[in-house]
């Protein structure tokens, strides 16, 4: 059916199912070398939940991995740092979390056999015309690859990401990131979540190992999940375009690989129990694994001005041309440890 909410497909190393909401992609399966089954890919645990209908298109079905354009939300300069709350740029307060490529139903499109792409036709008043998503197992491993098409009709400059995000092991402690190479990191200019602060606000660090908290403790970022109940952010800065997460309670490792000239930074979202309102209620316990162009996630009227992290050499924003459509690709694949 044209339709259908979820297609499905299944290869020799695994199966994974693809839904029109927001084109997100989850669970995966994949098929592991010496034999055994994983499923790296979170699936938050109230779809389906009464009242989900009534909630944004992004949070009622949130799963797996899907891209955001624009990247972002519009914020208030409210709590932020001063250098940030300089910097911060009001944006239309209407604007949904991630663009409309987060919220809507996409549309399924005819695709080459072993593969499922969608599309999704952006509002007439938006700069973005038009995206395509083609997801492609690769037959011969443990692994899927990822096409993303921009179309505008205008040029622009945009903040633009994809959004990964992993499952962990019950067991605290019990996975560890292992981020590729990078300038440098940047804890969050203000609070994410007041109920559950972790880290120190607006520092900069070198070693994900050794994170300023906001008590003047140091963090172990790379440890999951986490020891305390926290909704973070961290954005890793000029990375080499490489990211890991080690399940070591499961014996098994998922990889991330993508165009470090399209998406220069990483964000990682911590989110380890910490939001207590629903749909959250406390349990969701994941980790985000983010490509970006953007700072942080704070809306595309900053990510087009002056900010502290463009000031610094990465950029927060891409240029799009009218007529010269923008592709990327990145690839998931897992292995045992």
């Amino acid at each position: 059916m044209t339709d259908a909410p979820y297609r499905g497909l299944g290869w020799a190393h695994g199966a994974l199912t693809v839904q029109r909401l927001g084109a997100m992609l989850a669970p995966v399966t994949f098929l592991l070398a010496d034999g055994r089954q994983v499923s790296p890919m979170q699936v938050a645990p109230w779809a389906g939940d009464a009242g989900t209908e009534d909630l944004p298109g992004i949070l009622r079905k949130l799963r797996g991995e899907w891209p955001c354009v624009p990247f972002g939300y519009s914020v208030p300069p409210d709590g932020f740092s001063p250098d940030w709350a300089s910097a911060i740029r009001p944006g239309d307060p209407d604007e949904e979390l991630h663009g409309p490529s987060s919220n809507a139903d996409w549309q399924w499109q005819p695709a080459e056999d072993g593969a499922l792409k969608l599309a999704l036709d952006y509002p007439e008043a938006s700069p973005i015309a038009r995206v395509e998503r083609t997801v492609t197992p690769d037959p011969d491993a443990p692994a899927f690859d990822c096409e993303f098409r921009v179309e505008v009709r205008e040029d622009c400059r945009l903040p633009i990401g994809l959004h990964p995000v992993f499952r962990l092991p019950l067991a605290v402690g019990g996975a560890r990131l292992e981020p590729g190479r990078f300038d440098h990191g940047l804890t969050y200019p203000a609070t994410v979540e007041p109920a559950a602060p972790l880290f120190a606000i607006d520092a900069r660090f070198d070693d994900l190992e050794k994170v300023p908290g906001r008590f003047g403790t140091v963090v172990d970022a790379s440890r999951l999940p986490l020891t305390t109940e926290a909704e973070e952010l961290l954005q890793l800065n000029g990375i080499d375009g490489t990211a890991a997460l080690a399940n070591e309670a499961e014996g098994y490792r998922v990889r991330l690989t993508w165009q470090k000239e399209h998406f220069p930074s990483l964000l990682l979202w911590y989110s380890n129990a910490g939001r207590k309102m629903a749909p959250w209620n406390g349990r969701h316990i994941a980790i985000g694994i983010e490509p970006i162009c953007s700072p942080f996630g704070l809306g595309p009227p900053t990510a087009q001005a002056d900010n502290p992290i463009s000031l610094s050499g990465t950029p927060t924003a891409l240029a799009f041309k009218a007529g010269e459509p923008f592709v990327t690709r990145y690839r998931i694949a897992a292995e045992p440890l």
